[in-house]
């Protein structure tokens, strides 16, 4: 059975939550709450979390002091945050929720397609990775027992054929995505989340890479889930 992704969403007004809850909830993921920036650090202290939905304008931590501590965590660093705002004050405005580490920015009211849109990308991204970090760690185990009889070299070569396959349907995804944002001249937010995941990507790919015959894999680091 294959465990659901955790996305975590902050804002300080309970009926915002709620609305959050109903446009994402056909991804069919494990949505958690968090009323404020203060929360939010709690539960990403336990929680490993795909992406995050985090409101701008809160009582006391606001949104971007709430992501500059995210990203001064290592554990916490590469979550993807994606900015929620009712106010718009202009380019300046959105150049800090992007130097705050934000990989997109949204104002409200929001097109809900477009949302959970955006958020199935980084979803589906988080598990992969997950499974590609399971499954490289099998085939270490493989990799550190072989030659028995030649089984386990096969065992590795097949298993390595299909990671490399999972990654390149990921792959696939990102490279259509790039090319919709070329055909509609995105903004400036769609085309920071297309470089979020082209980045992640490249990580994914060498880490699989390393896995080949040859190249010393069983002591590869695979990149963090994000």
């Amino acid at each position: 059975m294959v465990q659901k992704a955790k996305i975590l969403l902050v804002d300080d007004r309970p009926e915002n939550l709620l609305a959050l809850e109903a446009i994402l909830s056909a991804l069919d993921q494990t949505l958690v709450r968090a009323s404020s920036g203060e929360e939010a650090l709690k539960a990403l202290l336990t929680d490993d979390f795909a992406v995050i939905l985090l409101d701008v304008q809160m009582p006391g931590m606001d949104g971007f002091e709430t992501a500059a501590h995210i990203k001064r965590r290592e554990r916490t660093r590469d979550i993807p945050i994606i900015f929620l705002t009712a106010i718009n004050h202009g380019p300046h405005h959105t150049f800090r929720g992007y130097a705050a580490g934000a990989v997109d920015y949204i104002s409200k009211p929001f097109d809900p397609w477009v949302l959970r849109a955006k958020v199935s990308v980084f979803v589906e991204l988080y598990m992969k990775n997950c499974q590609l970090r399971e499954q490289a760690a099998l085939l270490r185990l493989q990799l550190e027992g072989g030659g028995k009889g030649g089984v386990a070299g096969k065992e590795s070569a097949g298993l390595l054929a299909e990671l490399s396959a999972r990654l390149a349907a990921v792959e696939e995804q990102a490279e259509a995505l790039s090319k919709q944002l070329d055909d509609d001249s995105a903004d400036a937010a769609a085309v920071a989340t297309a470089a979020h995941l082209e980045r992640k990507l490249t990580g994914l790919r060498r880490a699989l890479d390393a896995l080949e015959p040859g190249t010393g894999g069983s002591g590869v680091s695979v990149p963090s889930q994000n």
